[in-house]
């Protein structure tokens, strides 16, 4: 395949990263970001936008993913969740990542979508692991799920000409609490969270030819958290 490779959240921790990562590696990366102005919530600006950035790969790192309000202190606790927001996680996490492949499979007769998800679409976040009873809001571990079943989905419609694949990674090291980190480390075989460069490997193993027969999979790359 083609190098020329769109990252949605680019500019996040992950997608930094990985941008960093396949440009060091020869890939012509094209950015898009919030924070660059990109608004993929927007059905119009996206089908705009894919109509004129055309690539050999997709790779959606954008995502909402905030469960703490700095002004409610219990506003991601289960019962004081609104609506409204719940409804925000499945809109950006969901609705807008179809329509973001959907407008890339419309304009690209071949190529690759590489989809991330979250370990908590696997299984629930511990809320023992957060402090005062906090934790991840519902809306994104249920998006988190949908984000897996939608690749399936994609993979079925699209094949054999797009692959379609998830990426499934646990928790990275982020300036978290240290009470956070080693509460987190005692639940994970590896004893630790996941450094933000080990899914380098993958990624660019999902972008070449080696993984020319990959579709429809889940890559769990979270040091063994979620086999316990």
């Amino acid at each position: 395949m083609g190098n020329r490779v769109v990252i949605t959240g680019s500019q996040g921790l992950i997608g930094k990263e990985i941008t960093c990562f396949l440009e060091k590696n020869g890939y012509d990366i094209i950015k898009c970001s919030r924070s660059l102005g990109h608004d993929l919530t927007d059905e119009e600006f996206v089908k705009v936008w894919f109509k004129n950035n055309k690539a050999d790969h997709l790779i959606n790192l954008f995502a909402m993913n905030e469960h703490i309000d700095k002004d409610n202190e219990n506003v991601s606790t289960l019962f004081n969740v609104s609506l409204d927001s719940f409804d925000q996680y499945m809109k950006t996490n969901v609705t807008s990542l179809f329509s973001v492949c959907r407008e890339y499979a419309r304009n690209n007769p071949k190529g690759n979508i590489i989809n991330f998800s979250s370990i908590y679409g696997l299984k629930s976040p511990d809320p023992r692991i957060y402090k005062n009873g906090k934790h991840k809001h519902a809306g994104y571990s249920v998006s988190k799920a949908s984000v897996i079943q939608l690749t399936k989905y994609l993979a079925a419609h699209l094949a054999p000409d797009i692959r379609v694949n998830c990426v499934i990674p646990g928790g990275v090291e982020n300036n978290q609490s240290n009470e956070f980190m080693e509460k987190y480390s005692t639940k994970s075989p590896s004893q630790r969270m996941m450094k933000v460069g080990e899914l380098n490997g993958l990624v660019r193993f999902l972008c070449s030819d080696d993984s020319s027969y990959c579709t429809g999979s889940e890559f769990v790359v979270d040091g063994g958290y979620t086999i316990w």
